[in-house]
């Protein structure tokens, strides 16, 4: 077999040896350019931080040679110096699933090696703990809420030097970097279109207290309200956890209201479900006697008859980006890509078939 002049320049390299260019290594392309094995390393892999010159002279040499990294094998070498951790203690499984979906996406493409963590059991100390623990093992964290609104568990990650991003989540600072939307913002656009379809009672099911999405989606309600001239009615809002069992519990309390609402507005679509079932069994149509919307866009929106209006939360792609925000800040703890960031994706208005003009009166 006939070799390629590359392969020939070896013999002038105290490494030289004659073999096929399948079976070149990256200690034959370091010889061969007069440099390191890592600097030809963190040529092929594309890392800043190697002057011009060796790159010319590295990019030269694997040229000539025929060098053909093995891509595989870089990849699981990055995933398994790349640990990244994803803690949920999230009640609904319909957003878990979403959320795992995009960071078994974002690790996949990275490459690195997710850790998939559950505290629904812990207590607040042994959370701490917990946190301390995962601090020596990873290189970045993901938290969805509630966990993110944790301060003690941000402060363990962050004191131990471990980047974080925290999910639907408005606590941004030089500390933490978030992804998000804009909850009070979507929650207005869809007041605003049961307002457009002629409603004006509208009620509202509330979501964790403990969350910064559940208070920006119940202002998002008032300033909707308020932009349409329609006055507050505290009666019209009920508190809900993001649960279906507090949904059922908060539309049986609007539903057997003197003047119930015309049209219900439930912060998560678990919730909204399971006013669906509310209104169901009580004998009402949806959306002919009562109009239901949800938010986030889970599957729970579409295991309902009628699926549901909703807001599509892209809760997948703010996991996904989540990893990305974290390899930068991993891979180049030194530049400004290590900075915090509030990164906010765009929102949709998905209509269905819950919504319709209201009755004069139940």
């Amino acid at each position: 077999m006939q070799r390629n002049k590359g392969a020939r320049v070896l013999k002038n390299s105290p490494k030289a040896v004659r073999r096929k260019a399948s079976a070149i290594t990256i200690d034959d392309v370091a010889a061969h350019a007069g440099v390191s094995a890592m600097t030809v390393s963190r040529v092929i892999n594309g890392h800043a931080g190697v002057r011009d010159g060796n790159r010319e002279r590295v990019m030269r040499s694997v040229l000539a040679l025929d060098y053909r990294p093995n891509l595989a094998a870089s990849a699981l070498a990055a995933a398994q110096h790349t640990c990244i951790a994803l803690i949920y203690t999230n009640p609904s499984s319909s957003y878990l699933r979403e959320l795992l979906v995009g960071a078994l996406r974002g690790s996949t493409r990275a490459p690195a090696q997710l850790v998939i963590a559950t505290w629904d059991e812990l207590g607040s100390q042994q959370r701490r703990e917990a946190a301390r623990q995962l601090s020596n093992s990873v290189a970045g964290v993901i938290l969805p809420p509630p966990l993110c609104e944790s301060q003690d568990i941000v402060d363990t990650f962050v004191t131990a030097g471990i980047p974080v991003v925290s999910i639907a989540s408005s606590h941004f600072s030089d500390r933490l970097s978030c992804v998000r939307i804009d909850d009070r913002q979507a929650s207005h656009d869809m007041v605003s279109h049961l307002i457009a379809y002629g409603h004006a009672r509208i009620g509202y099911i509330t979501g964790d207290p403990n969350q910064t999405a559940s208070a920006h989606r119940w202002q998002g309600y008032r300033d909707a309200l308020a932009d349409a001239g329609i006055g507050y009615d505290d009666t019209l809002v009920q508190p809900g956890y993001f649960t279906y069992r507090s949904g059922l519990e908060a539309a049986e309390r609007l539903l057997t209201l003197p003047q119930p609402p015309s049209a219900i507005f439930a912060s998560n679509d678990d919730m909204a479900s399971a006013v669906v079932s509310v209104a169901h069994r009580r004998g009402l149509e949806v959306p002919g006697d009562l109009s239901v919307v949800g938010f986030d866009d889970t599957s729970a929106a579409t295991m309902v008859w009628p699926e549901l209006t909703t807001i599509h939360q892209p809760v997948a792609a703010m996991a996904d980006t989540a990893i990305d925000i974290l390899l930068r800040a991993i891979r180049h703890p030194a530049s400004s890509a290590r900075a915090t960031v509030n990164h906010v994706l765009p929102y949709q208005l998905i209509t269905r078939a819950s919504v319709s003009r209201p009755l004069l009166a139940l």
